[in-house]
């Protein structure tokens, strides 16, 4: 398996973004945050769980 330097795959995202409009990436941007967002509340509240000890 290659190793692609990160550079190189975002100026490749961004090519294809131009290719075929902003549309896939945008929504696969939105989804990442949105699942990112959920799981960062969960991290955080279960720390704020009281045990009934």
């Amino acid at each position: 398996m290659d190793h692609t330097p990160v550079t190189n795959w975002i100026t490749e995202a961004a090519s294809a973004a131009e290719k075929q409009g902003s549309g896939d990436l945008l929504r696969v941007v939105l989804i990442v945050m949105f699942f990112g967002c959920i799981l960062t509340a969960w991290f955080l509240l279960r720390g704020y769980k009281q045990k009934d000890d």
